[in-house]
């Protein structure tokens, strides 16, 4: 069978919006320079679109034109080596997702023990939260609340007292595990997170928040405005 021939069974195998590389034809096709030049002669014919250098996907075709790859498909050669995860999709990429805004933004954010400098794929920004935890896919849930507790601020379109609220309904919907999983993140993340998760967490009564708020500064306060007509503890922990 021709390159060319296996390149399109190949790719009209793929679902649409899927994300691949020359590295999907290579392992089975050893000519990398024919594989290149079929790839991009099928994007200048519209076959197929080019997400960035060296990154291609089917596009899905609408009345209103192409519809771009999900988030995950655009960076997932950043979330994953060797089939473990070393990375993961937080911050504005997963606020929607939490039920915590309606807004979709085209910044992409991944979590990663390692960061790089901002870079562009398509319309996506992809930027960077530095994550001192482990990562697996265990944790990743987890570590995904943690990031929007830390960055609550800057969730757009809401306000500290719905975002809380929101939590509340996060938090009850996790398992005893989960929750003591959380809380041992939390320790890695800034006091204010482990302040307002604590206070979170004493709303549901059913765990105990002492590792939390033994880790706390007895002085320190952590504004955030709009908490109290929330959780009854933002007293204990300081926050105003």
């Amino acid at each position: 069978m021709k390159t060319t021939e296996y390149i399109a069974i190949t790719i009209n195998r793929f679902p649409k919006g899927y994300v691949f590389t020359y590295d999907d034809f290579i392992s089975k096709v050893n000519e990398r320079q024919a594989v290149i030049k079929a790839l991009n002669r099928m994007a200048a014919s519209g076959k197929i679109a080019k997400l960035s250098k060296g990154k291609y996907y089917k596009p899905e075709s609408t009345p209103f034109g192409d519809i771009l790859p999900s988030q995950k498909q655009v960076v997932k050669d950043l979330l994953e080596e060797n089939g473990k995860p070393v990375g993961y999709l937080t911050g504005y990429s997963i606020y929607n997702k939490l039920g915590l805004t309606t807004q979709v933004s085209n910044t992409i954010q991944i979590g990663k023990n390692d960061i790089r400098p901002n870079f562009k794929r398509e319309r996506y920004t992809i930027a960077f939260i530095k994550q001192k935890n482990t990562i697996t896919k265990e944790s990743i849930p987890l570590l995904q609340i943690l990031d929007a507790i830390r960055y609550i601020k800057k969730i757009p379109d809401s306000n500290t007292r719905s975002s809380c609220l929101r939590f509340l309904e996060i938090v009850k919907g996790l398992n005893e595990k989960e929750i003591s999983i959380l809380i041992r993140s939390a320790m890695k993340y800034p006091p204010a997170t482990r302040a307002l998760l604590g206070a979170i967490l004493d709303e549901n009564k059913t765990t105990s928040t002492d590792i939390l708020y033994n880790s706390l500064n007895p002085i320190t306060k952590y504004k955030l405005t709009g908490a109290s007509t929330v959780l009854s503890a933002t007293e204990k922990w300081n926050i105003l």
